[in-house]
């Protein structure tokens, strides 16, 4: 297979990885008018997804790095507070007509997933490197976990008001770095090796924050102290058997 074949094979994988993402709002086509308690237990839900995937974030980077992974994280946390704090200094424009603090959260929920995709986009044109099966295999695993990524992004929208439709979209565009880095990461496989540790561990420092800062206190706004902790460890428990059977 030529270059040139190869070249748009890895691109039109990495974009139905992304495409994949917007599958997750698919059930809230169900759920228009939520209680504040289930909202609550949503946002809780969420944050457990956001957890357990930073988890496997951290794991996969390890392999590949551990200092830097650690590194990455550092990065990830100064990354993401910095973005906080420049957010909430500024008049931020009402999106679907929610109020500037749903805004600046929406707006860091899906920058959070755009910085883990940055990460994944790298990990498909990387896994290339090993062979068309392996990196079909790797493509197939990234599709298949990024539509609950795209669940935790979905309930934090949907039910403030923005449409179905529209979280889809917010959620395919937090993966679109996925077929713009998967190309030139196939093509400078051994450039960009050494970095994919780095660029884990930002997007997983970057998600720990989102959970603990906005996620679970959202959460515990809502809902009992109790039924938030029960539905963001049922989500972390779901997130690890999903990628349990995916490795299977």
């Amino acid at each position: 297979m030529s270059i040139e074949s190869n070249v748009l094979l890895v691109f039109i994988l990495a974009l139905i990885t992304a495409l994949a993402t917007g599958l997750g709002a698919v059930p809230l086509l169900w759920a228009k008018q939520v209680p504040q308690k289930w909202l609550g237990l949503g946002s809780a839900f969420a944050g457990g997804l956001m957890l357990a995937a930073s988890f496997n974030l951290i794991y996969e980077g390890f392999g590949r790095g551990s200092w830097r992974t650690i590194f990455g994280m550092l990065l990830g946390l100064g990354f993401i507070v910095l973005s906080h704090r420049w957010l909430t200094r500024r008049d931020v424009p009402d999106v679907a007509d929610l109020p500037q603090a749903d805004v600046i959260q929406m707006l860091l929920i899906v920058g959070v997933m755009t910085l883990h995709s940055f990460a994944e986009g790298v990990g498909v044109g990387v896994s290339f490197g090993g062979g068309r099966e392996f990196g079909l295999l790797i493509s197939i695993a990234i599709a298949v976990h990024n539509i609950p990524e795209g669940l935790a992004i979905s309930l934090v929208l949907v039910p403030k008001g923005t449409s179905v439709g529209r979280a889809a979209l917010w959620s395919v565009f937090s993966s679109l770095p996925q077929p713009l880095m998967a190309v030139p990461a196939f093509l400078f496989v051994e450039a960009f090796e050494p970095v994919l540790p780095v660029g884990l561990g930002l997007a997983a420092g970057a998600m720990i924050w989102m959970v603990s800062s906005e996620m679970i206190p959202e959460a515990l706004k809502k809902s009992t102290t109790n039924a938030t902790a029960i539905a963001a460890t049922l989500a972390v428990v779901a997130m690890m058997a999903f990628q349990l059977a995916l490795n299977g």
